[in-house]
């Protein structure tokens, strides 16, 4: 499908038919994380990243660092290594060290100032696909796009843009890594979903130059997932727009989830995934608190993951959390 923001990359930097969604070794869970400061944050998202199975498989090839030529920060390095140090330690507990040492290579990130683990999985893959992409200058933006990272957690957003006065529709393509869903007032993931995917009139900010009537009119807006991405990730909006207070409401989330009713092709088969990896954010405001996180091994088995405590757990405690991000594989 070619739109705006759509054509097929020149160069395919890493072959999707070489990633394995499942795991190619099972073992027991790896190690827990030291918590050096104030760096829960850090630590969920690492776990998180770790037990997601088509990178770890990546990562513990070693297929990044026999090829890397970067001198100084490579954060695909700096995850090959401490995935292999959690999953293939004798210790309980292992300090993310390397990670705390180059915080702020990977974004504004301070080891005693507490952190927003959202933030630090946006920043964490960006840093990871610019190593992919290193001694790459000249790529076009399609070919860029075909990084491990980008083949494991991009999606494509398709927006359809109506003119409301003569009903032109326009199309444009957008990547995304992850999806942010506002839950102010619902209490299912999939009623969030459809919420997301819904038409918004932009009737009031007449922004949109239609491309017929040749000036700016009112619009309407339908945003739809158009490629779905290997794995899914979705981050609760715990904070309140307004008021920026937390949103602790409970917002249920299933186990299996079809993506198909939030596509841009509603009609085919299941587009299903299967969670893997939670995080839950503790604490009555969201600048303060603490975040744990769940995660599924490769040996089929659910763990909570709370700083060093690895402690293994049923399904049921991970369907009853206040989540604030869910992982989600295909």
């Amino acid at each position: 499908v070619l739109g705006k923001g759509m054509n097929p990359p020149q160069k395919i930097l890493f072959p999707p038919e070489k990633i394995y969604m499942s795991w190619r070794q099972k073992r027991r869970p790896g190690a827990g994380l030291y918590n050096l400061g104030s760096t829960c944050y850090l630590n969920v998202v690492l776990q998180c990243l770790t037990y997601t199975p088509p990178l770890a498989n990546y990562l513990l090839s070693r297929q990044h660092s026999r090829f890397c030529r970067r001198q100084g920060f490579c954060m695909m390095c700096i995850m090959e290594a401490h995935v292999r140090k959690v999953l293939y330690s004798s210790a309980s507990a292992i300090r993310p060290r390397a990670v705390i040492r180059d915080l702020r290579f990977i974004g504004e990130f301070k080891p005693d100032i507490p952190g927003d683990a959202y933030e630090f999985l946006r920043c964490t893959l960006s840093a990871m696909h610019r190593a992919c992409l290193s001694g790459s200058n000249d790529l076009d933006i399609s070919s860029r796009g075909t990084t491990i990272i980008h083949q494991i957690f991009r999606g494509i957003l398709r927006s359809r843009v109506t003119c409301l006065s003569c009903n032109t529709v326009s199309d444009f393509y957008t990547a995304f890594l992850d999806v942010l869903l506002k839950i102010k007032g619902t209490s299912y993931l999939t009623a969030a979903l459809e919420d997301f995917v819904k038409p918004k009139q932009m009737d009031g900010k007449k922004c949109f130059k239609c491309s017929k009537c040749k000036k700016k009119v009112a619009v309407s807006k339908k945003v739809t997932i158009h490629h779905e991405p290997r794995v899914l990730t979705v981050c609760l909006g715990r904070a309140d727009e307004r008021t920026h207070r937390k949103i602790s409401q409970v917002v249920e989330y299933p186990e299996y989830l079809d993506l198909r009713p939030y596509m841009s092709d509603t009609a085919g088969e299941a587009v299903l995934y299967s969670l893997y990896a939670v995080v839950v954010h503790s604490g009555r405001t969201c600048l303060q608190g603490h975040f744990y996180c769940y995660t599924k091994a490769s040996n089929g088995q659910w763990y909570e993951m709370n700083d060093v405590t690895v402690d293994s757990c049923g399904i049921h405690t991970v369907l009853g959390q206040q989540a604030y991000m869910l992982f989600y594989a295909r």
